[in-house]
């Protein structure tokens, strides 16, 4: 019997005419493998060009492509057996001794275009050499299809006892299915499986299949809104509605997804939910397949914009095709999340009734006031289904009570609260709605989590429909790991797990300034609304501002609350560019920054936004090197504005430094005084005191060995910075810094950041930043050597190095464009002219942007590099040979220098 999924196949004959197949097999002579193979070939072939052709003129019918997938390797799988017992075996065993049998995809009927085909040789008791030949002559044909082929030889027994132990090989056969052969040998041994295995251990199965679920997403980055999602096993996606079949058909004995609605598991609105988000995954995951060439899974930024174009999506004003594509995917992933809990938790009433509940979560305590509101077996409910639409602002209301009493929200309540969401619309100028909408955001005790459930009910973007359009919403590029509503949502997490003091390690300057600030609902509201205006035409942050001083009044925020939200919203990029594109030893950059704070309760505020905002953004994106440089601003900022000027004048500050070097080197006092006096004033503000230690010895043993003859190149792995430092000790010349750059990217380095000093008597002192090319510190002596050898070798060279062959781009990289520019901020800095270059970040950039500068005949001051994904934002600070401050005529030459500098290696990836 067919399985209904293959109601979906149309034209059957026009995809494999089995009879006609069989006919040609027929007329071969016995032993003719090699012409049975080529025949299967060519089916097999001509079937995936007709569905592919179908799939084309109908990319939205994925789960039509998958049925004629399955269809097709169910026809050549029954032309293989039949071919192999009429032409490949002498002995021919009865038609009752073996059946074939499809696992997995093939089971189920769905496949993808490159699905492996799982198949289980059911086998009676005792069966003889004759069955196993014939199994062996069938899998020689199959092996010599372009088939990733699984397959096992069971008789019933030892599968019942192999099930009874192992989870993987009973939901395997949970969803067997009979291809050919013996089909009473194969309802025998699944009436049989029912019995001994599946009955009275539903609970078992269940809590079995969700820890492997969790540990499924764990080890796939554990959320719905990874911008490269898993399309079979992410969070979220196919493998979780798969997940939601089995349980169902386990414990109820369900035959078809359809079922899940008389089960009394979804809602028939919830099943269209779960329909639709099927039939969108199954035509990504074919497309997926087809443009991969392979069985691809990962829908990686590489597919993206070639799926959408295949897919027919269209740009609109402010959003990408890929964009809008990739913002459909997470609706249907957050819809599968929604389906999840209802579905579970349902499931879990309806155990509890037969005694057997197999648990999921609740927190233990008990609520002091409900307000109505019901408590059903320690999760908060409803009393009756009209009870929210009676008074809507009850759709709010619900969570900011679980968010008060720690409790989780019943499937019924969740229903509810979904169903009638619309409703929010009604109350979003309600004061008491903006009131628990307040309680809920700034709760100390886990407000994501109840953020997240409001945002799954679809509360969340009703109330505050600013938010809803950035529901799913994801930027096509490769800094931002989540979507824009989930980034939002982890900030703020992490904003109450700072506040409660538990990131006090990683974050101990933000936990302290937490018992400063005068309002802490404003840095919450900020949070949240920091990203509110992306996905709009023009400047996210500007718009933003605009967004917070139209909502602020509504969540209850006096004038001058309001004033500051807006404020950080405005400018929450203000502090981590400034850290990580400025040059924080020049006065200037202070003076500047402070300038643009104003008050130091908004120092504080920025400080914590810009942490949480960088933490939020994904895994490894916050480091130690970001802390320092925070913390450093911060430290100079919040000085400058306490008191108006600098405590300590700047060259006490340096004098402070340098005695506290003389004191860690224990070097006699003219030796000490003597380095200190070679070095400028900007090394001792910028360099931490643990490099200018090592600094310093490094200079002591190069000139004890070599004088000034040689120049002195060190490689130290510097884990608490996420990186390697490079410090270089040479005399100073003219094109210094590119080689060293030049050295550093022959041998695979990429540069962090680099600060470059020039000492009184000529010598220059560089200190580098390096990572390797999965963006990891060289933890290895043998790889740090590399580095050492390399910049040694740009460094002797008579002649100035070529710079580097520009290497073709990794795909993913490939897929994304930036347009170089070159920015000139002449009034950053009082001594330099500062230029910044934007460009697509890849190997050996800045080294032809070094090479650009030199060609110029301009001195590099300091460098500052920073990475956003695939966007190299390279900060200098220049002058000319005089040493000054660049001139008018200069400065444009250079800007079209440094832009043909960044557009070359474009060109030249391009053509690789």
């Amino acid at each position: 019997m067919l399985p209904a999924r293959f109601d979906l196949v149309e034209d059957r004959r026009t995809i494999i005419d089995r009879r006609a197949i069989a006919e040609r097999i027929a007329g071969l002579s016995q032993g003719a493998q090699g012409e049975i193979s080529t025949i299967l070939k060519g089916a097999l072939e001509t079937g995936r060009v007709e569905i592919a052709r179908r799939f084309e003129a109908e990319p939205a019918r994925g789960r039509m492509a998958a049925a004629c997938y399955a269809f097709l390797t169910d026809q050549i799988l029954r032309l293989a057996f039949d071919a192999a017992r009429s032409h490949l075996v002498d002995s021919k065993p009865s038609d009752d001794s073996v059946a074939i049998v499809g696992l997995g995809g093939t089971g189920r009927g769905e496949m993808a275009p490159f699905s492996d085909v799982d198949l289980l040789f059911l086998v009676q008791e005792g069966s003889g050499d004759d069955v196993a030949a014939l199994i062996e002559a069938t899998l020689y044909l199959l092996w010599d299809l372009p088939w990733k082929l699984g397959h096992a030889v069971r008789n019933c027994r030892t599968l019942i006892s192999l099930a009874k132990n192992d989870i993987t090989i009973r939901t395997a056969f949970l969803e067997a299915r009979w291809i050919w052969g013996d089909e009473q040998l194969f309802d025998n041994c699944t009436a049989l499986f029912r019995k001994e295995v599946v009955n009275g251990t539903g609970a078992e199965f269940v809590s079995a299949k969700l820890a492997e679920r969790d540990q499924r997403h764990l080890k796939l980055g554990d959320s719905r809104y990874v911008v490269e999602p898993n399309v079979k096993d992410g969070k979220g996606g196919l493998r979780d509605l798969h997940t939601l079949y089995w349980i169902a058909r386990y414990v109820h004995g369900i035959n078809r997804p359809a079922d899940l609605v008389e089960a009394g598991l979804l809602t028939r609105q919830e099943y269209r939910r779960f329909e639709r988000a099927e039939r969108f995954f199954w035509a990504v995951r074919c497309h997926l397949h087809l443009i991969a060439g392979r069985a691809e899974e990962r829908l990686s930024f590489e597919y993206q914009p070639l799926i959408a174009r295949a897919m027919r999506y269209a740009e609109r004003p402010g959003k990408s095709a890929v964009e809008r594509f990739m913002q459909f995917y997470f609706l249907q992933a957050k819809a599968v999340g929604d389906l999840t809990g209802l579905f579970l938790a349902q499931l879990d009433e309806q155990m509890a009734r037969k005694g057997r509940r197999f648990a999921l979560p609740t927190f233990p305590r008990r609520p002091s006031k409900l307000h109505g509101f019901s408590l059903d077996r320690g999760r908060l409910s409803i009393p009756s289904e009209t009870f929210l639409a009676e008074q809507p602002a009850r759709l709010v209301e619900l969570f900011a009570i679980a968010a008060r009493e720690g409790l989780e929200i019943h499937p019924r309540a969740m229903r509810a609260s979904t169903r009638d969401a619309r409703l929010a619309d009604q109350v979003r100028d309600d004061a008491s709605a903006n009131a628990f909408f307040m309680e809920a955001l700034t709760t100390k005790e886990h407000p994501d989590v109840v953020l997240r459930w409001m945002n799954e009910a679809g509360v969340f973007g009703r109330f505050v429909p600013d938010f809803g359009r950035v529901v799913a919403q994801m930027q096509f590029d490769m800094y931002h790991h989540y979507t824009v509503d989930e980034h939002s949502i982890r900030a703020i997490g992490l904003l109450a797990a700072i506040e409660r003091g538990e990131l006090a390690k990683d974050h101990p300057l933000s936990t302290a300034l937490f018992r400063q600030i005068g309002s802490r609902r404003t840095l919450y509201v900020a949070v949240l609304l920091h990203d509110i205006a992306k996905g709009r035409r023009g400047d996210h942050s500007i718009l933003g501002e605009q967004v917070a001083l139209e909502l602020c009044p509504r969540f209850g925020l006096d004038p001058a609350e309001t004033e500051t939200v807006a404020w950080l919203v405005r400018h929450h990029l203000l502090m981590s560019a400034t850290a990580f594109k400025r040059d924080l030893a020049d006065p200037k950059t202070i003076e500047d920054f402070a300038a643009q704070v104003q008050s130091a309760e908004r120092l504080r505020l920025l400080l914590m936004l810009t942490v949480v905002d960088i933490r939020a953004v994904g895994p490894g994106t916050w480091n130690e090197w970001k802390r320092q440089l925070l913390r450093t601003l911060f430290d100079a900022a919040e000085e400058r504005l306490r008191l108006g000027h600098k405590q300590r004048g700047r060259a006490e500050e340096v004098k402070e430094r340098q005695e506290l070097l003389a004191a860690a080197l224990g070097w006699r006092k003219g030796a000490a005084l003597a380095h200190a006096r070679r070095l400028p004033d900007s090394y001792w503000l910028a360099e931490p005191a643990a490099w200018q230690l090592a600094n310093a010895r490094q200079v002591a043993e190069a000139e004890a060995h070599f004088g000034d003859a040689k120049p002195s190149v060190i490689a130290v792995d510097e884990p608490d910075y996420g990186a390697t430092r490079v410090s270089v000790f040479a005399p100073d010349r003219p094109g210094l810094f590119y080689r060293v750059c030049a050295g550093l990217a022959a041998a695979g380095a990429s540069i962090v950041d680099a600060r470059i000093h020039t000492t009184r008597d000529g010598m220059a002192l560089d200190n580098l930043l390096v990572q390797d090319s999965q963006r990891r510190p060289y933890a290895d002596r043998r790889l740090r050597g590399r580095l050492v050898k390399a910049v040694e070798s740009a460094l002797a060279s008579d002649a100035l190095p070529m710079p580097p062959a520009a290497a073709p781009l990794p795909r993913r990289r490939a897929a994304f464009s930036v347009a170089p520019s070159v920015i000139v901020a002449d009034q950053a800095s009082s001594r330099t002219t500062v230029v910044e270059v934007n460009a697509r970040d890849r190997e050996g950039l800045l080294a032809r942007l070094a090479l650009a500068i030199h060609d110029q005949h301009l001195q590099v001051r300091s460098a500052h590099i920073a990475t956003y994904g695939e966007r190299a934002v390279d900060t200098f600070y220049l002058t000319g040979a005089d040493g000054r401050k660049l001139h008018a005529e200069v400065i444009e030459a250079l800007r079209a220098a440094l832009t043909a500098a960044a557009s070359e290696a474009d060109r030249r990836n391009r053509a690789a």
